[in-house]
This record gives C-alpha cells, structure tokens and sequence, in this order.
C-alpha cells in the first residue's frame, strides 16, 4: 500500500514540516509576508503519487531556485492523507500552498480554512467554489474535447465505446468526461453539467455505453475494460481519463485479442502510452505539462506572499493548455519529457 511521501526540497532543512516556521496570522487571507531577504516558505500538495508527479517535482525544485523560495512537496496516498497533510501545515504554518483537490466539492470547508491562512491556489485540478486565489492547468473540459477528437480519427465509422476514470469527485476528471461526451455525441458546451453514470448515451455516430471508476487502481480498471467487452462484444473504442488507463486498458484489449478492433485512446504521458504511439498501436494521447504545474505554481506563491498581486489574472486561472501528441511530434516531446522527469537532486 502506498505511504504518504513528503519531499523536502530548495533549503527546506531535514528537520521536516516544522522547519517550514512561522505561525501563521490566523486570518485575512494569508500569512504575514517573510522578513526582508527571508525565502518564502511554500508546500507543494499532489493528488497521489504517480509518475507525473515527479515531473511537476522537477518543476518545483527549478522553480524555487529560480523565485527564491524554500518548497515542500507532499505526496499524499489518499484523500483522507491529503487532508491530514494540509491540517499539519496550517499548524506548522507555511506562507503558501499550491494543492491538486482530490474530491474538490467535499473539500472546500477545508479549502477555505487553509485561504484564510494562508495564500492557497489550486493546480492541475480546480476547486472553483473554493477561497483558492487562482487555478493554474489546463481547461480539463477542452481537453476532453481533445480527446474526443482522437477517437474520432481512431474510430472515424463510430459504434459503442466505454469511457473508464479513476474517480469522479475531482473537478478535473468531470470536466474531461463532459468534453469527451460532448465532442463524441456532437453537443454544445456542457462543461457545468455531469451526465449519469449509468445511462446510455447515443450520438448519431458513437453510443457511451457506460462510465466505470476504478477509483485510481489499474488492475480494476483492467478488470473493467475486460468486463466492457464481454458484455459489449461489438465494443469499438476504449477511452481512459487518467495516466495509467491507456497502459491497462492496451494490456486487456492485447489478452482479449482485440487490437484489430477496439481502439484505446487516453490522457497523459507514461512511456508505455508513448511506446504504444511510437509502434502504432494507439492514435494519440492528450497530454498536460506537469512540469510547468510545479513551477509556475512556485513563481505565482512566492510573488503572492511578496504582495505581489499582479500574478493573477482576473479570471483566476493560468492558462498552461493541452496538447494532443500524435506519432509526428512524438519525438520531440518525449526528449523534452524525459529531460525533465530526470530524477531530482
């Protein structure tokens, strides 16, 4: 079972979160700012530990060398963890939290008591009915459009296809479900709704027979791709929501003997998922840019806690968009990529 990780990185001293300081001011929105020529003091919160992460790690380390701040980065194992997490920082107090929600909607009584604490954003999963100063990501529900996209170029004559997703309460993951509807069944923009579990959706072209969770687990989501096409022999397509769909679902549909005639289409970067593009098994992937989460997260903190306003947007949200990596400009990202998934320092 996997522990809660903390990495402790930039001059962040080993004597774990209690080295992250001062008290906070117990109000007003945040943290008193640091002494003059003090580091900032920030956290940075995952959504679980994954490979991924360690990208957005990268990220954080380059930019706290580059903002001059003193960055954590907590890896939580669960929701219950991440919460935990965020209760032992506000005692401990920190300047600044940049954190992906797990379940967005239940935790914003918890949300808002750390923003009025502390300066508190949100990245690569918002909590929008929050007290969170800005949201840095992609727009979750244009990625699922995104994604939609290569199903149809994957599936271009249409037919039934299984939508699978780690779990729906964060923000993220029902906005990627809603684009991938919308753009398969030819909707408009239905990006504030949630359409049912459980009911079938019929376009003109594609029929989503169903959405299963696997709440993060890959051998379920495996087992659900597999239960999918036994009671959908003339399933065509396979659409995964998170990191480690495409490589699960490629290993279920190759047991299955079915790479003839259901296509996978996902999100995110795993070298299996670029593997599969590279040797033509999968069309594309839809992919983030975690690394630029770490940093960007680090510069929009450290400015914040210096009074510097002018980092956020009057929308609230940074903008750092999707992109769709097909087998022409795979190359070219996964040199990128693997540059910055090098291990940390």
């Amino acid at each position: 079972m996997l522990k809660s990780i903390g990495r402790f990185v930039v001059g962040v001293c080993m004597a774990g979160l209690a080295a992250l300081g001062c008290e906070s001011n117990g109000g007003g929105g945040g943290s008193a700012a640091p002494a003059s020529g003090a580091k900032p003091k920030l956290a940075y919160i995952t959504n679980g530990v994954a490979p991924f992460w360690t990208i957005a790690e990268k990220g954080v380390i380059d930019g706290a060398k580059e903002y001059g701040a003193e960055v954590s980065v907590v890896m939580p194992s669960d929701v219950n963890d991440q919460m935990q997490r965020v209760e032992d920082l506000l005692i401990r107090g920190v300047d600044g939290i940049a954190i992906s929600p797990i379940d967005a909607e239940n935790q914003v009584p918890l949300l808002n008591k750390a923003a009025s604490r502390t300066k508190l954003i949100t990245q690569d999963s918002d909590a929008p009915k929050s007290d969170r100063i800005v949201y840095i990501g992609i727009d979750n529900y244009v990625a699922g459009r995104m994604a939609g996209q290569l199903v149809k170029e994957a599936i271009p004559g249409g037919g039934k296809v299984a939508i699978l997703v780690g779990r729906l309460e964060g923000d993220n993951a029902r906005k990627r479900r809603q684009g991938v509807l919308d753009e398969l069944l030819d909707r408009a923009d239905t990006s504030g709704g949630n359409d049912p579990l459980n009911e079938v959706l019929k376009g003109a072209k594609y029929t989503i027979v169903a959405t299963l969770t696997d709440q993060i687990d890959a051998a379920k989501a495996k087992s659900n791709a597999e239960d999918m096409m036994s009671a959908h022999p003339d399933l065509v397509g396979l659409i995964g929501l998170n990191a480690y769909h495409t490589p699960a679902l490629l290993e279920a549909v190759k047991q299955a003997k079915k790479m003839s005639s259901i296509q996978v289409v996902g999100f995110d970067e795993q070298d299996a998922t670029l593997r599969a593009i590279q040797d033509g098994e999968v069309v594309g992937t839809v992919v983030q840019n975690p690394y630029m989460y770490g940093k960007e997260s680090v510069r929009v903190l450290a400015a914040l806690v210096r009074g510097d306003d002018s980092v956020v947007p009057p929308n609230k949200f940074i903008s750092l968009p999707a992109r769709q990596i097909r087998k022409a400009n795979l190359p070219e990202f996964w040199a990128d990529l693997k540059q910055k998934a090098a291990k940390p320092d």
